[in-house]
C-alpha cells in the first residue's frame, strides 16, 4: 500500500511503503534510493504491517519494489504503474503528480 502526502513548505512528497507484517525482514528499493536494500528498511509498526517513509521530488516517476532479506522480490499491489525492467520482470512505479 502506497500512502502519498504533499510537503507543502518543502515543496516535496511523503511517500510512505506499507507491506502487511508476519514477513522477513523488508526494505523497499528503487530510483530513490539508487536501489540500496541497506538505505531504507520497512519498520514493524504496532498494528502488524512494516513501514517505511522517504520524502520524493514531486512531478516525478519513481520505479521501486520491496527486497526481503531472504533474498525474495515482491511488488506492491497498489502501485500506480509497473514497468518492465531489464531482468525480465516488472518494477512498480509510484508517480509524484
Amino acid at each position: 500500500m502506497l500512502k502519498k502526502q504533499n510537503m507543502n513548505k518543502e515543496k516535496k512528497v511523503k511517500v510512505t511503503f506499507v507491506v502487511a507484517g508476519n514477513t522477513d525482514n523488508v526494505s523497499v528499493v528503487g530510483d530513490f534510493n539508487q536501489w540500496d536494500p541497506s538505505a531504507d528498511p520497512l519498520k514493524k509498526r504496532s498494528n502488524g504491517t512494516r513501514s517505511a517513509s522517504v520524502v520524493l521530488e514531486p512531478n516525478q516517476r519513481y520505479a521501486f519494489r520491496y527486497y526481503k532479506e531472504c533474498g525474495e522480490w515482491f511488488n506492491d499491489e497498489a502501485a500506480d504503474e509497473y514497468v518492465v525492467n531489464d531482468h525480465g520482470g516488472e518494477d512498480c512505479v509510484v508517480t509524484t503528480f
